[in-house]
This record gives structure tokens, C-alpha cells and sequence, in this order.
């Protein structure tokens, strides 16, 4: 009678514990899914909570020498495919059970991805958040912006052979606690964040990733293949999203404007070679191909040999198969996470700086 008495009272400490799990989860559900909804809930979460969630996961991170996000998500892609396996075939267990803690463990996934970081895609987008006016993308416009950018482009042209990361490390924390202030975005947690190395360069090169945020540890990763010309820009583009920055357009704004004020020549002019093919693709789609091949004869000579090098470099590593398969699931994620334009929005980052720009002139003006 007694050992059913024990039995008894380890089940309803087992049962209770089970139902505080579950009641934990519920919530923390609950909270994610209003806050993804309610405007106001992720203006809060990002200003307000985010910096106190990242700053110790990145802390805790960044004494770890090797990148945790990728072995994470690996371990737990395999565990989900092998925990029915072996608890069928080991245990005999019930298939609703098994599938039960299948899916009560990919939603505390789902729930440490929002709350972590994810939450940041539910914040004003950067027009709101600094009040800035979008401004008219005519031909006109685009035209004026076009001409400054060349003429600083070239301008800016500086051989790259060799990056000192600690430098772009430093540039980039100057950068981004001199524009918090007035252009919508957190300043740096540390003065020394650590960037790590993709433990997967060679399959992220398959697929054209150059840099990625790791939001289960909030880290930030960079391929290993990444030519000296990029490293600047993809060094500063993935600690905007660190700073809690999930558009990409919004992103590849923040990297730019921190690279050109900054006083080293490579990393001012990695900034503005950042965005060379998206002012292209825009010249060509906006201008016409007659107005576009005019255009190309007034860049130098040596930025378009890179361009060619670099691009030749990338698609002898690049996998047309798999880079659309993972094209494809991006643009759903970033769709199912508030970017309406999916992956289009790497190319709205030119909107962005062209609207700036409008900004300061008016400004200026105005004085």
C-alpha cells in the first residue's frame, strides 16, 4: 500500500509539473502571438525588452569561440526526425505521444525564436521610427541620387587586399552610437562584439549567404568566403540586425551610412560598393537599357572589373538548385514575418537612403 501511495503521489507531482509546463507555454505563446499583432506590444518589445534579452544571450554567447546558432539548429532539426524513431522502436510508445512532445518542443522553439529576437520583425518600420518621409521613386529622383552615388563611388575607390577586423569592429561601434540617436536603431551592447565564423561556409556560399543573425543566441555569423571588398559592409549589415534591425533593406541602409562616415578608405568605400548592384538593377529597371549602358561608362573601370570578379568568384560557389530552394523558403519566412515584398525588400534599402538624403537636404535648407 505504500509503495501505491509513492507511485500515487509521483504522478501528481509529475502531473503538476506537467501542467505548469503547459500553462507556462500557453502564455509565453499568448504573448507572442499579441505582441506579433499589437503595434504598440512590438514598438515596446523592441525598444524596451529586446536590449535586456540580448545583451546577456550575447554576452553569454560571445565566450563561446564557435558559432552556437548553427550546431543548435542542427542538433534540433536531428533530434526531431530521430526522437520518433527511437522512442517507437526503444520504448513503444504511443504515436499521440510521441507527436504530443514533437510539437510541445518545436512551440517552445517558436517561442524562444520571438521572444530572443523574432519579436523585432513586429516594430515600426523606419520611416516610423524616425519620421522621415518616404520619398517619390521617379526617374527624376532616382537620376539625381544616381549621379552623387558615382561620383562618390568612384571617388572612393580604394584596392582592398587585406582587412583588419578588429578596425571594422571598432569603426562599426563608432558608426552605430553616433546614428542611434537620430536614426531609429539601438546602440551597440558592447564595445566589442564578437563576430563569428559560419560553421557551414561552404554550404551558406551554395545558397549566396555572406552573413547571418543567429537569434536563438542573439550572434552574429559571417561566411568564411567573404572577399575583403564585402567584409566592411557584411561586418556592420549583420550587427544591425544584432541590434534588433529585421529588414534587410533596413539593414543594408544602416551598413551603408555607417561605412561612408567612416575615415578609413576601404571601409568607406566597401559601404558604397555594397549597394552597386542594387542601384544597377534599379538604373536598368527605372532608366531604360539605353540610359543604363550611359551610366555603366561613368563608373570607373576598376570598380567594374571587381564587380565582375566578385560575381564570377560567388557563382563558382553557388548551387542553382539549392540557392532556389532556399531563396523560396526565405521570401515565405520573411512574408509570414511582416515584409510583404519577401525577399524583394534587399533591393528597398536604395528607397531608404534616397529618402534620407531627401531628408537632410530639406533640412539643411531649412536652417
Amino acid at each position: 500500500m505504500r509503495n501505491k501511495h509513492l507511485s500515487m503521489t509521483s504522478r501528481n507531482r509529475l502531473s503538476f509539473g506537467r501542467k505548469m509546463r503547459y500553462a507556462l507555454l500557453a502564455t509565453a505563446l499568448a504573448v507572442v502571438s499579441l505582441t506579433r499583432y499589437i503595434d504598440s506590444w512590438g514598438e515596446c518589445y523592441a525598444q524596451h525588452v529586446y536590449p535586456f534579452i540580448a545583451s546577456p544571450l550575447s554576452a553569454f554567447s560571445a565566450t563561446i569561440p564557435w558559432a552556437l546558432g548553427d550546431p543548435f539548429i542542427f542538433i534540433c532539426i536531428t533530434g526531431v526526425i530521430a526522437y520518433p524513431i527511437v522512442t517507437r522502436l526503444a520504448y513503444h510508445k504511443k504515436w499521440i505521444c510521441i507527436l504530443a512532445y514533437e510539437a510541445e518542443f518545436l512551440l517552445w522553439i517558436y517561442v524562444w525564436f520571438y521572444l530572443a529576437w523574432g519579436l523585432n520583425y513586429s516594430q515600426p518600420d523606419f520611416y516610423q521610427r524616425t519620421h522621415i518621409c518616404r520619398a517619390r521613386y521617379t526617374p527624376e529622383n532616382f537620376s539625381n541620387f544616381l549621379s552623387q552615388y558615382i561620383d562618390a563611388l568612384n571617388d572612393s575607390y580604394t584596392e582592398i587586399h587585406d582587412i583588419d577586423e578588429k578596425l571594422v569592429r571598432d569603426e562599426a561601434v563608432k558608426g552605430y552610437s553616433r546614428i542611434s540617436d537620430t536614426l531609429g536603431i539601438h546602440s551597440p551592447f558592447t564595445e566589442k562584439p564578437k563576430i563569428k565564423t559560419m560553421l557551414f561556409s561552404s554550404l551558406a556560399s551554395k545558397v549566396g549567404i555572406s552573413g547571418s543573425m543567429g537569434p536563438f543566441f542573439c550572434e552574429f555569423t559571417i561566411n568564411e568566403d567573404v572577399l575583403p571588398s564585402e567584409y566592411p559592409a557584411t561586418y556592420t549589415h549583420e550587427l544591425a540586425h544584432l541590434l534588433g534591425i529585421t529588414s534587410e533593406a533596413e539593414a543594408s541602409f544602416y551598413a551603408y551610412e555607417v561605412c561612408i562616415r567612416s575615415q578609413v578608405p576601404y571601409i568607406r568605400f566597401s559601404g558604397l560598393y555594397s549597394i552597386f548592384h542594387h542601384v544597377l538593377g534599379n538604373a536598368r529597371h527605372l532608366l531604360g537599357e539605353k540610359r543604363f549602358q550611359c551610366i555603366i561608362k561613368k563608373v570607373r573601370p576598376e570598380i567594374l572589373a571587381l564587380a565582375a570578379h566578385n560575381r564570377q568568384y560567388w557563382q563558382s560557389r553557388y548551387s542553382p538548385l539549392i540557392g532556389a530552394i532556399q531563396n523560396w523558403i526565405y521570401d515565405l519566412y520573411l512574408k509570414g514575418n511582416h515584409i510583404k515584398s519577401g525577399r524583394k525588400n534587399y533591393s528597398e534599402g536604395i528607397g531608404i537612403i534616397m529618402s534620407y538624403e531627401e531628408w537632410k537636404q530639406k533640412a539643411a535648407t531649412a536652417r
